[in-house]
């Protein structure tokens, strides 16, 4: 496959090649000179060109057609490959020593930053909203071309296998032709649970301690252990209803199986390393002791006291594994030794080997190197490998305490009571010691499920410490009951405790979403930090976390008032906490595509208020992007501190505007939300016929056949807009190049105002008005109205197509002018050649794509029953989500 000189990209050539070399030798002759002919005829199309490749599309049989499908899918994969290499979806120079290169010319000292360090949390919080639409199998061959493409950066001919590293990669490519894309059955809640354990033991594992090593040295001392990864994934409940308690479980037992079985590989390898003998140095009391107690007698390692303690020590982990993990370690070895009861034991035993090993010989072994990076594995995975938050709808708390206190005779009717009402009566039980539900008594399958999953959370803390489940996420939270709700069922199973002071081991967390919501926060955390126990319970705490959404709230008011309504919430928030003494973090709930928070992590950070971040975010990662920010360990590496600066600078630099900049600015803003929420929901919530037109012009229906999640699309049997999840309302936006969710009425807001100076100096100099409108940007040069209007033409009824679509490409249009004019440009991302290559290079082979996937749907939906029909637009799905990256 002869790639355009659209690109300069030296790997996207050469990864090209070996494509077009697979698909000639294992597809032949003929597949290969029609995927030229119709890539050729898009790209002189994409230059300008009178060519079209619809002729070339048109007379491919079924066959071929899954077969192109699937070339132009790889080629995008490994196009993303290669400029992930590059650094064009990397956080690229968003480094540490760059931030604290930046903070002390601003006087911000060191210790300020250690200070901060003390009590910040820096956590990417994997989750399994169905966006990913590659099987594992796919994504393991991509990281392994990843592999070998390094080597073959270092120069390096040979692997270390033995292969040519040029023949491994064309093996790797030609094992990709071969393997089959779709899944055959949907995926199981365990199914995600072992792709999310395959990120955090292959790469957050190895990945996070070296990043320490690297703080440490640019500190000049050891950082406090601040990033930490979390996981939603065997605890998020909302709207899943095979997430139980055996799930709970599963995913703990399996995380803590992976993160022992990591620990005791590498005491094994410093076993052999650390062959230090009592001939040649001197032994310090601790290693003598730990030596001693170890049971290793062998003749052969007596005077090799640090091997011995590690025998010891790898005994004592061997036996931690077999009894939480519940059968033998991959390695047993001779000895015997008794568990571990905490992760802080088996640190305190590594930190005694590694104390004399920095002090002797002037330091020169030093206390970094392996025996570094294990401590601080332990610090940070403990027995757990990453702390998994439990969620649940408020709607269904309140049915099980319904049920709760009329089956212990408490009150019969909690439903009908009113706020003031419940509060009273929760506060009444959460400080009575007495249990309210009894095993004796008899409950719907609904409530003993949710009783079923805290007493799991109970057994957790027990087994693998506090750190594995901190958290009990309530989605759709409105009022102060709905977080009591939750601390009664932890009272239950002793998560709760009342006294003076009462003590909870689980936050209870809110999750705001709606517009609505965003808008009521304060006033709920008001009420909330007025009970005087939660006060107390926040205040030993020091924090308390608030979680926001950007992916409901962008359904209910569109992309500009939900990022505004957003940074809103936050501001309006501090003052809240500042009153009650307590430390406020946020829980930022965004996706891959912009619609859902999507875009840059790193400017994302950047454009927070002043003073919410205080040190402490944590941030969901979902879907693609889980793969493509997290899909090697150099990408890891790089997106993770890229997290770390910006919360650094963000948290500690001076606010970027001033007051009177604050109020300006924000008026302004006030003005162009309202203006863009009246447009957004005069279009999807007030049309006529729109639910319709999306269901008939979108793949909506398609999606739901891909086998890309155990979550329902919808949260109730309804095909109203409200009810449909937002990541498949995004995505089959995305997947008709229309990408709605992303841009729509921020086109006719800013039209609307009339200080077009003020609109640039925004611009220009605000943060948050800044990344908002280059998240936009990329969105508006991924979608396509030629496109778009094809899809239009599914929607049978045509009054009610050329009606709506005029709308929508009257308002992309205008909301392309808009912003060309406030970021003074020519053309859509004139400022960011980088990314505009990046897209460019990828539209010629994603257009083919769509009109295929559009004559394949006008097929299925006439009724055509041909399989290779349906896997052909499965196929589309994923070869589309591929190329267009942050889709979902």
């Amino acid at each position: 496959m002869t790639l355009p000189p659209i690109t300069n990209n030296p790997d996207v050539r050469y990864l090209g090649r070996v494509l077009g070399d697979v698909i000639r030798a294992y597809g032949g002759e003929k597949l290969y000179e029609r995927t030229e002919a119709i890539r050729s005829a898009s790209v002189e199309r994409h230059r300008g060109g009178d060519a079209s490749p619809d002729a070339e599309l048109g007379a491919l049989d079924l066959d071929e057609t899954l077969d192109f499908v699937r070339g132009f899918m790889l080629f995008s994969m490994l196009a993303n490959l290669a400029e992930d290499r590059q650094g064009f979806a990397a956080e690229k120079g968003a480094d540490m020593a760059a931030a604290l290169e930046r903070l002390t010319g601003e006087g911000i000292d060191r210790d300020a930053v250690i200070a901060l360090l003390d009590h910040a949390l820096v956590a990417p919080v994997l989750t399994a909203h169905p966006t990913e639409v590659r099987r594992k199998s796919m994504i393991d061959h991509r990281n392994r071309i990843a592999q070998l493409m390094a080597m073959r950066d270092r120069g390096a001919e040979v692997t270390p296998e033995g292969d040519l590293v040029d023949e491994a990669i064309v093996r790797q490519v030609a094992l990709l032709w071969q393997t089959r894309v779709l899944r055959r059955e949907r995926l199981y809640v365990v199914d995600e649970v072992e792709t999310a354990l395959s990120y955090l033991r292959d790469v957050f594992l190895p990945v996070i301690p070296a990043l320490y090593q690297r703080w440490d040295r640019a500190l000049g001392q050891r950082v406090p252990s601040f990033l930490r990864p979390g996981s939603w994934i065997g605890g998020d409940r909302d709207g899943n209803p095979f997430v139980t308690a055996d799930s709970l479980r599963t995913a703990l037992a399996r995380a803590s199986e992976a993160v022992l079985g990591f620990y005791l590989e590498q005491l094994h390898a410093m076993g052999q390393e650390l062959s230090i003998s009592t001939n040649h140095a001197a032994v310090d009391g601790e290693v003598a002791r730990l030596a001693e107690a170890s049971g290793d007698v062998a003749e052969s390692r007596s005077d090799e006291p640090y091997r011995r303690a590690l025998s010891g020590i790898y005994a004592r982990t061997a036996a931690t594994f077999a009894k939480l993990v519940g059968k033998p370690a991959p390695r047993p070895g001779a000895l015997k030794g008794e568990p571990y009861g905490d992760p802080a034991a088996l640190r305190a035993d590594l930190v005694a080997i590694a104390r004399p090993l920095a002090h002797g010989g002037d330091g020169l072994l030093g206390s970094g190197g392996a025996i570094g990076r294990l401590i601080r594995a332990v610090d940070v995975f403990g027995f757990h490998l990453a702390t998994l938050d439990l969620r649940q709808n408020s709607a269904v708390h309140e049915r099980v305490v319904v049920e709760m206190m009329r089956v212990a005779g408490v009150c019969d009717d909690y439903a009908g009571l009113g706020e003031d009402e419940r509060v009273a009566l929760l506060r009444r039980e959460l400080a009575s010691p007495r249990p309210l539900t009894s095993r004796f008594a008899d409950y719907s399958e609904e409530t003993a499920g949710e009783l079923a999953i805290v007493q799991a959370a109970a057994d957790a803390h027990r087994a693998y410490g506090s750190a594995c489940i901190r958290q009990y996420i309530v989605s759709m939270c409105t009022s102060v009951s709905d977080l009591l709700e939750v601390h009664l069922l932890l009272k239950e199973v002793g998560l709760y405790r009342p006294g003076d002071p009462a003590s909870a081991d689980v936050m209870a967390v809110p999750l705001f979403e709606t517009i609505g919501d965003l808008e009521a926060a304060p006033a709920v955390m008001t009420d909330w930090f007025a009970i005087p126990e939660v006060a107390a319970i926040a205040g030993a705490r020091g924090h308390q976390e608030v979680m926001i959404g950007y992916s409901d709230s962008n359904k209910d008011g569109g992309y500009l008032t939900s990022t505004w309504q957003l940074s809103k919430a936050s501001t309006a928030l501090k003052p809240v906490f500042e009153a009650a003494g307590v430390g406020m973090q946020l829980f930022h709930g965004r996706g891959g595509a912009v619609g859902r928070g999507g875009g840059s992590s790193f400017a994302a950070i950047r454009a927070q208020p002043p003073g919410t971040v205080q040190g402490r975010i944590r941030i969901t990662e979902q879907g693609e992007v889980i793969a493509g920010k997290y899909g090697t360990r150099e990408s890891a590496m790089t997106n993770l501190e890229a997290m770390a600066s910006a919360t650094l600078l963000t948290s500690l630099e001076p606010a970027p505007l001033s007051n009177s900049e604050n109020e300006t600015f924000g008026a302004a803003m006030d003005r162009i939300s309202d203006a863009a929420f009246r447009a957004y929901r005069g279009l999807v919530y007030e049309t006529d016929g729109f639910r319709t037109f999306f269901r008939q012009m979108t793949p909506i229906a398609e999606i739901a056949g891909l086998k890309i999640g155990s979550r329902p699309a919808s949260r109730k049997k309804s095909d109203a807009i409200e009810d449909l999840r937002a990541i498949p309302w995004v995505f089959s936006w995305a997947q008709a190049r229309v990408m709605l969710p992303g841009w729509y009425g921020v086109g006719q807001a800013l039209g609307q105002f009339e200080d077009r100076a003020l609109l640039k100096e925004m611009a220009e100099a605000w943060p948050l008005f800044g990344a908002t409108l280059a998240n936009m940007e990329m969105v508006l040069a991924k979608s396509d109205m030629a496109l778009a209007q094809r899809y239009a033409g599914l929607v049978e009824d045509n009054a009610l197509r050329d009606r709506v679509f005029g709308r929508i490409r009257d308002d992309w249009h205008l909301t392309r002018d808009q912003l060309l004019e406030v970021t003074s440009q020519s053309r859509l991302l004139e400022k960011h050649p980088a990314l505009d290559a990046s897209i460019r290079l990828r539209l010629p082979y994603i257009e083919p794509l769509n009109l295929l996937q559009i004559e394949l749907i006008k097929r299925n939906r006439a009724g055509e029953d041909d399989a290779r029909v349906r896997e052909g637009i499965l196929l589309s799905i994923n070869a589309i989500a591929t190329a267009l990256r942050n889709s979902g």
